[in-house]
């Protein structure tokens, strides 16, 4: 009896030393989930049993006046994390929200009541926290979908009916990559409710210029209620710009949004463009007169040698995007007034050398010289309208002047001045042709909005001093961002020392005249050559 007895003590030993060992490792893997990961089993992947497909989560420290939320999931593969994000980063991350969300609850813009929807990443932060602090009617949208949590949707397109939320939030940044954000505040506009709280995170805006812009895109029937810097949660992005907005009006399905129709404006070209009612003045916001302070110098003194001078300065240009942040921007345009061959400034300077933030531009080459016209049908991306910029629509005269010693091997090369029909010289004795003008600043007005960034370049061989003028008349220069102006007069001429150019009447301080009142006026305009 006695080995049988020691047989048995033996097994014994075996499996308490197995069952310690079990708890041993239990423990550590256990201690790793409370002090690593922040958090304990019921919100990890590497438990030692798998995972229900619909797991409660009880989460803690909710609303003043509401106990745990138990919060359903679904959990596909034993996962229930958001991929490429570890374990910690996402519930720090909800962690972050939670706590924004009860500041947004104790300000009055939130309650436990709010139909609620989140605009983001897959990440599911926003809904769990909102889920966390008791506003358990909350829902969110992302391309890609972690199941119960966020469904398939995106910005510019949610897929609710309108007035359907009270509450809706954007986050993890994800508003500096929209590629039409104006469609993105449509919806938004579309779906939040009249006296609902739109709340937006963003990148901490650099400049007051995007600021502006980000909330141009909302000024239909939004009101900014609330704008603050606030930490972030970790050190990719220490501070945030928190924005409220509260909507003011009601429906806005058919009203808020401002496309332009293509199709419609190229057959207004081929029909005779309609002047319209455009005669509206605009006044320049002050972040943009604020930027022209930061602009390089004029040059006041006339250059003996414009040619050279004007070339040079080029290497000074304070641009734009150089000194703001452009993102909250529906589209980018390039306007080029004058533009001659596509080599002439688009491809050699513009596509090369102005600098873009990555953004794709699309350019309006607007020349009435047909001797060009046949090479812009091959360049993508690049729209010619083949008519003379000017101030009403009608007929005029295109007069090509050239200086002594100028050399122009083909004809309609030379540089040309245009005349309205009767005002044309009956003597002028070099090359004239008849070609259409258009109202250039109705043309820009219905082909842009504020929400376009737009840059110009103009060179028109002095109708600037019709053109311009015209721009403020009606309000479209404060369509424009920047702009290039090459302004023409009597200069030296580079073929006879001591000798002006007889092409033009205008004066160099005329110009600078017109140069500074634009500046003036708030407008970022560059000397061009």
């Amino acid at each position: 009896m006695e080995p049988a007895t020691g047989k048995h003590s033996s097994l014994r030993n075996v499996l308490i030393r197995l069952l310690l060992l079990a708890v041993f490792i239990f423990g550590v893997r256990f201690a790793y989930v409370i002090t690593v990961a922040g958090t304990s089993c019921a919100v990890a992947d590497f438990c030692f049993f798998s995972l229900p497909e619909t797991l409660n989560l009880v989460l803690s420290g909710v609303v003043s006046g509401t106990g745990p939320v138990a919060v359903e999931r679904s959990v596909s593969g034993g996962s229930v994390f958001p991929e490429n994000q570890t374990r910690k980063e996402w519930v720090n991350g909800v962690s972050f929200f939670s706590s924004v969300f009860r500041e947004l609850v104790s300000d009055g813009y939130l309650s436990p009541a709010s139909k609620s929807l989140c605009v983001e990443r897959p990440t599911g932060h926003g809904v769990l926290a909102l889920k966390e602090i008791g506003v358990v009617d909350a829902v969110g949208i992302s391309k890609k979908a972690l199941k119960a949590l966020v469904k398939p949707g995106e910005g510019q397109w949610i897929p609710f009916a309108g007035e359907t939320f009270d509450f809706v939030f954007s986050g993890d940044f994800m508003l500096e990559e929209l590629v039409r954000p104006t469609e993105f505040a449509s919806e938004i506009a579309r779906t939040l409710k009249p006296e609902g709280f739109a709340v937006f995170h963003l990148a901490n805006p650099r400049d007051t210029y995007s600021f502006n812009s980000f909330l141009n895109l909302f000024n239909y029937c939004f009101k900014l209620v609330k704008s603050l810097d606030i930490d972030g949660f970790d050190s990719s992005m220490p501070i945030i710009r928190e924005i409220v907005l509260k909507k003011e009006c009601g429906s806005v399905n058919d009203q808020f949004h401002s496309v332009v129709n293509f199709e419609k404006l190229d057959s207004d070209y081929n029909n005779g463009y309609s002047d319209g009612n455009y005669n509206e003045k605009c006044s320049i916001p002050r972040y943009k007169k604020d930027l022209v302070r930061n602009a390089e110098p004029l040059i006041l003194e006339e250059p003996l040698k414009p040619w050279l001078t004007l070339k040079r300065n080029v290497k000074n240009i304070k641009y734009l995007p150089s000194m703001v942040d452009i993102s909250f921007k529906n589209r980018y345009l390039y306007v080029d007034v004058g533009a001659r061959s596509y080599g002439s400034s688009i491809g050699s300077w513009f596509r090369k050398q102005y600098p873009k933030q990555n953004k794709t531009f699309h350019v309006y080459a607007i020349e009435a010289d047909k001797t060009f016209h046949q090479e812009y049908g091959l360049k993508k991306g690049v729209t010619l309208v083949p008519y003379a910029a000017w101030v009403k629509n009608e007929t005029l005269m295109f007069e090509i002047h050239r200086d002594p010693g100028e050399h122009v091997e083909v004809k309609g090369r030379g540089m040309g001045r245009i005349q309205p029909l009767q005002s044309s010289a009956g003597g002028f004795d070099g090359e004239v042709e008849k070609i259409q003008g258009f109202d250039f600043a109705a043309w820009l007005k219905s082909m842009v909005s504020k929400n376009d960034f737009v840059v110009m370049k103009m060179d028109v061989e002095g109708t600037e001093f019709d053109l311009i003028p015209r721009l403020f008349e009606t309000g479209a220069i404060c369509l424009v961002d920047e702009i290039f102006l090459e302004c023409h007069y009597n200069r030296w001429q580079r073929c006879c020392p001591g000798k002006r150019s007889t092409k033009y009447e205008k004066t160099y301080q005329q110009c600078l005249e017109l140069f500074n009142s634009l500046r003036q006026s708030g407008v970022l305009v560059h000397q061009w050559f």
